[in-house]
């Protein structure tokens, strides 16, 4: 292409439609091993790896490629343990009457409750914010796009390096979710969109022994 902007040429190995079948099974059946895991150890990871999972989820593709994401990498134990209580705030309330008789019937079988513990025993919290538009030179709001999607995708991309580098997590949203922005001093443009507590799984960690569904029950072929 050729243009007001600098392009460059896209160059990735090929694979023969063999070693592209191969390999695409054995990534997804070592993604098939990835669970989420709440019951997580205090030991100390080292921050660069926590560093290049953040810089994989940076990849991720973007609206007008604005990246419109901010990871908040937390070690400090009192940031920790102040997230941890005012999550478990707002989760009582859910578990108490916010959500429906049958949400909490669903969640039955992962037997989880508003005690989170591993907001302190994980060495690590990502809080993933997402940038709702950008601050001008003027201090005027920049419109971002797809600020949603773009997260969310970049979210994926974050719990698959997460996984690659040995470690577990569980996704956390209690909601509503104003107080880490208040707690993290984050601009009024940031918005959380979700909670990662990182580390190795504790050594006696368990999870639920669930079923995935089945390729028939989540795919629509059209030839």
């Amino acid at each position: 292409m050729t243009g007001r902007y600098r392009f460059i040429p896209y160059a990735k190995e090929r694979y023969s439609e063999e070693e592209m079948i191969a390999r695409s099974r054995r990534f997804y059946e070592w993604m098939d091993e990835r669970r989420t895991v709440r019951e997580i150890s205090s030991r100390p990871v080292p921050e660069e790896i926590l560093e290049n999972i953040i810089k994989t989820a940076s990849t991720a593709p973007s609206g007008a490629h604005l990246q419109p994401w901010t990871f908040c990498l937390i070690s400090n134990k009192d940031v920790k343990h102040r997230i941890r209580e005012l999550a478990e705030k707002e989760e009582k309330k859910n578990y108490g009457g916010r959500m429906s008789d049958r949400w909490v019937q669903d969640l039955e079988r992962l037997e989880t409750t508003w005690k989170k513990e591993f907001l302190d025993t994980a060495p690590w919290i990502i809080v993933v914010m997402m940038q709702l538009h950008r601050i001008g030179k003027d201090g005027e709001k920049v419109p971002n796009y797809y600020v949603t999607e773009s997260t969310g995708i970049a979210v994926g991309f974050l719990l698959a390096a997460i996984h690659n580098a040995g470690l577990v997590t569980v996704t956390h949203t209690p909601s509503p979710m104003g107080f880490l922005r208040r707690t993290l001093n984050r601009p009024e443009n940031e918005r959380p969109y979700v909670i990662l507590p990182v580390g190795y799984p504790a050594s006696d960690a368990t999870v639920p022994d669930l079923r995935r569904k089945s390729l028939e029950e989540i795919i629509v072929c059209y030839e």
